[in-house]
């Protein structure tokens, strides 16, 4: 497999009318495609993309809810040698007017339906557009008879072409292009066979096809082993839970978020039946059984997933151990793996390894290295062309001797599996040399409770944390850009997560609501006593604060705002912490 499209190839001969995409609607009605009929719909696609007046290198910007016509898209401008530039359903206009200024793309493939974006909220009602659904679907009488034969002579794109530009910024300055070709992702796709054995995959997406993890994870991978993928157009949660049942999931791509919503909905439903104390004691149990014993015990839960449900696969943010250990409790197993948009495949545990707060070591084919300072590094195929336009910038994210430079610092453990720490540009340096990472700090808050928090110097040697009030989940919804400004844009991902923080207001711009104050104060007080507790004597929180709003502003892919909470701590009042971690009077 050289590029993506011999993957397709591939994928037909192999499983050619077997279930390969379909989607649930909000009606509850579904419709799907054989992986026969998705290839001649690719076919369909790239035709049509070509009699557009698109030439191999323009470049196409993609911008839709994840559906099946939005992948046969991807193929058909890969069959058309074009260049796809997906926008995410969260962005700015600011976001996206950068990236179209510097892709210079030539057409927009636009997404349908009462959750699909509307091109003037961006500023794109001039953008020559085709809607998914239209390119997508069967021929017209604009197509000759022998369309299907003048195709088979078209060129294919070689290995190294490139097919995807994934903006990774764009709220600010330039945006930065990163250029995927077919070779570096199919070598990620080719490392995913060595991570996960063959099994029957059965999946429901969940994570927008904007973003790489599920392009390459829940699209590319899935279609190389045969997996009969469900997209899920309603946030619901009824509806998604319904979908997983029906569709009889055995695996799920998502971030760390999404595991903890899923799990809060399965003790909340046993909360109310009176059952937490047992749940909990048959856990203790449990976890000492084969995974197949556990799945039996806890036969009930599982029957509300579909029956079937074996495997998460998780990434873009840090996954609490106790969060990882509780779903392996009930007989499903949690594989972490990292990486950036640059990179592909990282570092990943595996079904034989998966220690809770690793991320696993690199496959074989990905070489990691540490540097000096601890940042993680790494070289090998996977890794991307370069970026769009910015020689400079491309040098700058390499060594001199040709490892790209991560920006995260890490270590390993006994084992050499990967522990990560923070970014490097989010280092505090404290006045007696002692090297603080935020995110180590936060990682511990999170295991005491804490949902989400921003851990800042606010006076030199001074360390406070702001903090989310207990309760609120920091899950935006997804929504079109201008007309519910997401405060700007990222990390991983998903716009479009299940489980949608009360209000459903993108970014956080509603206030948090705060039934108790005294009882969310107290909550929290306990929290940052058991981080403190854990923490070592440079660590330790001074002082926290509690954000006024639902959730902290986000970019597109979700990463928090630093310089934002940054700017609103430098004139809010902090509530001290005791040495022994509760408030002052």
């Amino acid at each position: 497999m050289e590029t993506l499209l011999d993957l397709l190839d591939e994928a037909v001969a192999r499983f050619g009318e077997r279930p390969a995409l379909g989607i649930r609607r909000d009606d509850g009605t579904s419709q799907g495609w054989t992986y026969s009929e998705f290839a001649r719909r690719a076919r369909i696609a790239a035709w049509r993309l070509r009699s557009l007046g698109l030439e191999p290198g323009d470049r196409l910007l993609t911008w839709s809810p994840s559906c099946p016509e939005l992948a046969a898209a991807y193929f058909g401008a890969m069959r058309a040698r074009l260049v796809i530039v997906p926008l995410d359903l969260r962005m700015s206009t600011d976001a996206i007017e950068g990236i179209v200024r510097a892709s210079d793309a030539r057409h927009l493939v636009l997404g349908t339906g009462r959750d699909a974006p509307d091109p003037r909220d961006a500023r794109l009602e001039v953008m020559p557009t085709t809607t998914v659904d239209a390119l997508c679907a069967d021929p017209d009488g604009s197509f000759p008879q022998d369309w299907e034969a003048q195709l088979a002579t078209w060129p294919r794109p070689a290995p190294a072409d490139i097919w995807e530009l994934v903006f990774t910024s764009g709220t600010t300055g330039t945006p930065k292009g990163v250029m995927l070709g077919h070779d570096n992702v199919s070598a990620s796709i080719a490392t995913f066979h060595l991570i996960v054995p063959p099994m029957e995959h059965r999946i429901v997406s969940l994570l927008p096809l904007s973003h790489l993890l599920e392009q390459a994870v829940g699209l590319f991978y899935a279609m190389s082993v045969g997996a009969d993928i469900l997209y899920v157009r309603s946030r619901n949660p009824r509806v998604i839970f319904e979908a997983l049942r029906e569709h009889r999931v055995t695996t799920l791509i998502v971030v760390p978020q999404v595991l903890d919503l899923f799990w809060s909905a399965i003790e909340r439903e046993v909360e109310k039946r009176g059952r937490l104390g047992a749940f909990n004691m048959l856990r203790a149990i449990g976890r000492r059984l084969p995974a197949w014993v556990r799945r039996r015990l806890f036969s009930s839960v599982h029957a509300h997933l579909g029956g079937h449900f074996r495997l998460f696969l998780s990434s873009g943010a840090f996954l609490p151990p106790a969060l990882q250990q509780s779903w392996e409790d009930l007989g499903v197993t949690v594989l972490q793996g990292y990486g950036a948009t640059e990179t592909g495949t990282g570092t990943c545990t595996t079904l034989t390894d998966h220690v809770p707060g690793t991320v696993g070591r690199p496959p074989e084919g990905v070489s990691l290295r540490l540097a000096e300072d601890g940042e993680v590094q790494f070289s090998g195929p996977t890794l991307f062309h370069g970026y769009w336009n910015a020689p400079e910038k491309t040098a700058e994210a390499f060594t001199p001797d040709g490892w790209y430079r991560t920006g995260d610092i890490g270590r390993l453990d006994d084992g050499r599996r990967l522990i990560l720490s923070g970014r490097k540009k989010d280092i505090i340096v404290l006045p007696n040399g002692f090297n603080v990472y935020p995110e180590d700090i936060e990682n511990a808050l999170r295991i005491a409770g804490i949902r989400d928090s921003v851990v800042l110097e606010t006076s030199p040697g001074r360390i406070e944390a702001v903090v989310l009030a207990p309760g609120t989940h920091g899950l935006p919804q997804a929504g079109s850009p201008a007309s519910n400004p997401p405060s700007e844009a990222a990390t991983a991902p998903p716009a479009s997560s299940p489980g949608v923080a009360p209000g459903g207001a993108p970014g956080g711009r509603q206030a948090a609501e705060i039934e108790d104050p005294a009882e969310t104060r107290r909550r929290i007080d306990v929290a940052v006593k058991a981080a403190n507790s854990s923490l070592g004597p440079n660590q330790r929180i001074a002082a926290w604060r509690l954000w006024p709003e639902i959730d902290f502003p986000r970019t597109h892919t979700l990463k928090v705002k630093r310089d934002r909470v940054r700017a609103w701590a430098a004139v809010e009042t902090p509530l001290p912490t005791t040495e022994a971690g509760g408030t002052t009077a």
